[in-house]
């Protein structure tokens, strides 16, 4: 485990939450929790490149402030700031430190730690609000991306025989691994990895990302897609949208439904 830097925007608009989210992501930040005018970006120490945020600030007339924040500190900058979060009475994700939810269908307990992917950011919530529309009764998914493993423990919860869940980040992957022992999950292999490899295919494949690794993982996530399969895809902006229709046509996958929220777009896609 490494030390991060946290880095403050205030006076934002809701828009510009969502570009700086979007470009942060890319640049390696993995964790953001955004609150009214003001987004808090977090990234390892040893990842932080002050000029290029210096760049970024610049492009969009932005200050920030800059705080490190170490290691043993972590749980307690999240504990002080993560609520619960409840998609309607479908899927409810809380800290093992919140009281049990009750009237939902699904319960998950995310230790609140430096990964991305806690059910607050509209992808994260957009993904699992088109999985309650998904039968992953005895599926094989694969999650790339996994994060703090939210989405490969929803899919197990409803159902799936077998999860494979890669990452290629040390902090995300570790705490997956407490999220999945957590959760009592029984059926998710957890791999650490930068890109797709092997003959494996799915049923079902899940990635909440970003468009620069969709793009350059798209033909590896066609072709571990089973025949019939679905693909559901998100870390979008609305403004990717035709590139990423591109990119499925190019691998003969259909466009089946999307759903849009502050910007951000989730997609699914058939084969």
């Amino acid at each position: 485990m490494s030390n991060h830097v946290q880095i403050t925007f205030t006076d934002l608009q809701p828009e510009q939450q969502d570009v700086l989210i979007s470009h942060l992501a890319e640049a390696g930040y993995d964790g953001f929790e955004e609150n009214e005018n003001e987004l808090k970006a977090f990234i390892t120490e040893e990842n932080y490149d002050k000029e290029l945020l210096n760049e970024m600030a610049f492009k969009y007339q932005l200050s920030f402030m800059q705080q490190l924040i170490p290691e043993q500190n972590w749980n307690a900058v999240w504990e002080s700031n993560f609520q619960p979060v409840i998609v309607d009475d479908f899927v409810a994700v809380r800290a093992n430190f919140h009281a049990p939810i009750k009237n939902v269908e699904q319960e998950i307990i995310i230790t609140p730690k430096m990964s991305f992917g806690t059910g607050h950011h509209a992808t994260t919530e957009m993904m699992m609000r088109q999985m309650r529309e998904i039968d992953f009764k005895s599926k094989t998914v694969l999650d790339f991306g996994t994060g703090t493993g939210i989405l490969a423990i929803l899919a197990e919860k409803l159902g799936a025989s077998g999860v494979v869940a890669v990452d290629n980040d040390d902090w995300s992957i570790a705490n997956a691994e407490e999220n999945i022992r957590g959760n009592d999950c029984r059926h998710i292999q957890l791999m650490k990895a930068g890109s797709l490899t092997g003959n494996n295919q799915y049923d079902i494949i899940l990635a909440n990302i970003n468009k620069n690794v969709l793009v350059d993982n798209f033909s590896a996530m066609a072709g571990k897609l089973k025949n019939p399969g679905i693909l559901l895809i998100s870390g979008l902006l609305e403004a990717d949208e035709a590139d990423m229709l591109a990119q499925a046509c190019r691998f003969s996958l259909t466009f089946r439904e999307r759903s849009a929220r502050n910007n951000w777009l989730c997609l699914k896609f058939i084969r």
